[in-house]
């Protein structure tokens, strides 16, 4: 019996060879849109934890349900103060970690 040996590729590397290095547009791209996401999704569940319809949150945040629907479904690129008031009506802590990629000014 003949036995192959498999490669296996880390996530990193399938999505370098299927989206791009790290540096490149469709990488950047591809790295934003992931964030958000996840974004998304953690605004999501947090909400469903905490027993809220889309509509009342809205209504604590001030925007339509729509809007919460859109921000969770990473449909539309809400606004920073919007995302941020969304989390202060969930009563969660947020945090903001901001890295210098390059010095070029």
């Amino acid at each position: 019996m003949k036995t192959e040996k498999i490669r296996r590729k880390s996530l990193d590397e399938m999505i370098d060879n299927h989206i791009g290095i790290q540096g490149t547009k469709e990488r950047d791209i591809f790295d934003e849109e992931l964030r958000l996401d996840i974004l998304g999704q953690t605004i999501k569940k947090i909400r469903e934890e905490k027993n809220l319809t889309q509509e009342q949150l809205g209504k604590l945040v001030g925007v339509k349900k729509a809007q919460i629907s859109k921000i969770e479904n990473h449909l539309t690129d809400a606004r920073f103060e919007t995302i941020l008031k969304v989390f202060r009506a969930l009563d969660a802590k947020i945090n903001f970690n901001v890295e210098l990629l390059n010095n070029a000014v």
